[in-house]
């Protein structure tokens, strides 16, 4: 079936999505961030890594008691014990935040600085919340493009979209109706990342039951770290910049 015309036959799945989703808000557990966002940095030898991981509330830890469990927790640990390399972290993160919200409310905010890596998590919600792919093309487009301009010498890293039907909290045919969506809002984003000096890891984690948190829909500390393996990887064996 054509892309275009799968995405909006789900528009036809709206009151199921709404019945189903108001259902699982009831039902579920509902984490908040680790009450600090602060990671220590690790020293090493040769050029700094200096990190900024920005986005929504995978970003900011949610479904993890401990900073140091999540996907900014584990990431730094993982580059300094591969590349020997001093890391440093910065964690901005914000529940439910979409691309459009973090590009006008967070970037204008962040201190400039030379951040060698910026992986920016964000989409999920984009996907959640029914934005068209004309929508998210002109938010996350123009989040890249705000990055770029503000942070010219950093590597621009996206981390991608999980295909929402593989999330364990999703009954059917909620699970059917998001994956659709956020199939759609990945293969936007990959060809925006293309266009706008922006990279995106190969793979991604594996969405089995022992990958997510008790919410059935964030990452577990073991899912986070898969997560972050798979970032380390990508930035290991590309390009450093703005580690002056």
């Amino acid at each position: 079936m054509n892309a275009k015309f799968a995405t909006a036959l789900t528009w036809f799945g709206l009151p199921v999505y709404v019945w189903q989703g108001l259902a699982i808000r009831r039902k579920t557990i509902r984490p908040t961030p680790p009450s600090s966002q602060q990671v220590e940095p690790i020293a090493g030898e040769g050029k700094p890594l200096r990190l900024l991981l920005v986005g929504d509330s995978s970003a900011a830890g949610v479904g993890v008691d401990d900073i140091n469990a999540s996907l900014g927790g584990h990431l730094p640990r993982l580059l300094a014990n591969q590349s020997g390399r001093p890391v440093e972290i910065e964690i901005i993160g914000s529940n439910s935040a979409t691309a459009g919200q973090i590009r006008d409310n967070v970037i204008p905010h962040i201190k400039k600085r030379n951040f060698s890596h910026i992986i920016v998590n964000i989409g999920t919600n984009d996907a959640k919340n029914f934005h068209t792919v004309k929508r998210f093309y002109k938010e996350f487009g123009t989040l890249l493009y705000a990055l770029n301009a503000r942070f010219p010498r950093s590597n621009i890293i996206w981390s991608g979209i999980m295909d929402m039907q593989a999330i364990p909290v999703l009954p059917s045919p909620l699970n059917r109706i998001l994956g659709i969506r956020s199939r759609a809002l990945m293969a936007c984003g990959e060809t925006l990342c293309r266009e706008r000096l922006a990279t995106i890891p190969d793979g991604e984690w594996d969405p089995r039951e022992s990958n997510f948190s008790l919410d059935g829909f964030h990452a577990s500390t073991q899912g986070y770290q898969e997560w972050a393996q798979i970032l380390a990887n990508h930035i290991l064996k590309g390009p450093d910049s703005g580690n002056s």
